[in-house]
């Protein structure tokens, strides 16, 4: 671990060198006897390569994901006024198996980067109680309003959301019903469109369905 971080620090003084050339210097200095580097100066070291053979998509997309969960619940945080130093429990539904083994290794990161009272899984079928949604691509992040949302201003925020995704998928809708671009645009270009569109009508959905989840609490 020490060594992967000093050889990370090298490299970014190489990188930075060219726009921070003082101080990245006293660094690589500083660091050149346990880095491995030789000569004389950083000024003459050769700039950093790509090796693509490091580059772990796999682990970058289980990362992504974990980002995607601790972005869902701090911005339904924000949006109901929970405080960030609150622990809240939270549901994880209409998961993928991908969806439970990356929620399975890393629910320890969850719990602590979310400032999370508990993860429950939710299996298709199971009863959920009445939840402030955030999604990861299809996996929905459930936090269960009771006791903890002002009814009224969830439903502001929903309405809010509404009109923005209606609006984006109209303009989306546009361009696919528009013959000049469905006739100029390569193919994949269109098919990214429209799975736009599929998303945003997901999306829509399951805005209208939490309106109607507030509606039954006012």
């Amino acid at each position: 671990t020490r060594q992967t971080l000093v050889q990370v620090l090298e490299t970014l003084m190489r990188l930075l060198h060219p726009i921070m050339p003082f101080i990245s210097e006293e660094i690589w200095q500083n660091i050149k006897a346990v880095s491995g580097a030789t000569g004389d100066s950083l000024m003459i070291q050769s700039f950093p390569i790509v090796d693509e053979s490091k580059i772990d998509t796999a682990a970058e997309a289980d990362l992504e994901w974990v980002k995607g969960v601790i972005m869902g619940v701090r911005n339904i945080r924000g949006e109901m006024d929970i405080a960030p130093s609150k622990a809240i429990p939270i549901l994880l539904q209409n998961g993928t198996a991908e969806d439970k083994r990356r929620y399975e290794e890393n629910a320890k990161f969850l719990t602590q980067l979310a400032k999370l009272e508990s993860i429950t899984w939710v299996n298709e079928g199971d009863e959920v109680p009445h939840s402030a949604t955030a999604l990861v691509d299809k996996l929905k992040v459930l936090v269960p309003m009771a006791g903890l949302i002002n009814v009224e201003a969830e439903l502001t925020r929903v309405a809010k959301e509404v009109d923005k995704v209606n609006k984006e998928l109209a303009r989306i809708e546009g361009k696919l019903n528009n013959e000049k671009f469905i006739g100029k645009a390569p193919q994949d270009v269109v098919d990214k469109e429209k799975a736009k569109a599929a998303a945003l009508q997901d999306k829509l959905t399951d805005l209208n369905a939490q309106a109607e989840q507030l509606k039954a609490l006012a």
